[in-house]
């Protein structure tokens, strides 16, 4: 567990479900989507798994609320030995942004990451979040790649 009183960021527990899915609701509707509730139970299921190539899911605490929730991954890399981590969601309610939360949550990631020895952290967003970027520019490295997909 990192933090202090007035804040803590600790691994996810069954009995966060409630107010995980309200937070990861909320984050799905920021990005204009949602899923099928078979989905937010199969998610939530394997962010409390033991299996080591599954998501792995913290939330940030404030004042005995949930506030906050990010979910990563380890996976392995073809340029590198070691895995490298992606940071998959990254979520403060609004209520609470500008007060270190968002901070908190991906150094808590970075910390995993160095217990896991994947040195190595990445994540997406889009071009125009640009009150998340504002962070993630003082926290970490733009890269010039651009993504594509098949959806």
């Amino acid at each position: 567990m990192i933090g202090n009183d007035a804040l803590q960021v600790r691994p996810l527990i069954e009995s966060d479900k409630d107010s995980w899915g309200l937070l990861w609701t909320a984050y799905l509707a920021f990005y204009k989507t949602s899923v099928p509730a078979q989905t937010y139970d199969v998610y939530f299921q394997r962010l409390l798994g033991d299996d080591p190539q599954d998501f792995n899911g913290l939330v940030a605490v404030k004042d005995g609320q949930l506030v906050g929730l990010t979910h990563y991954l380890f996976h392995r890399h073809g340029w590198k030995v070691e895995n490298t981590c992606y940071l998959q969601d990254l979520y403060a309610d609004p209520s609470v942004r500008g007060l270190g939360i968002g901070r908190a949550l991906i150094e808590a990631v970075y910390a995993a990451a160095d217990a896991a020895n994947a040195p190595s952290v990445y994540w997406l967003t889009q071009d125009d979040n640009t009150q998340a970027r504002k962070l993630y520019d003082r926290i970490g490295t733009l890269t010039n790649f651009i993504k594509y997909g098949r959806t």
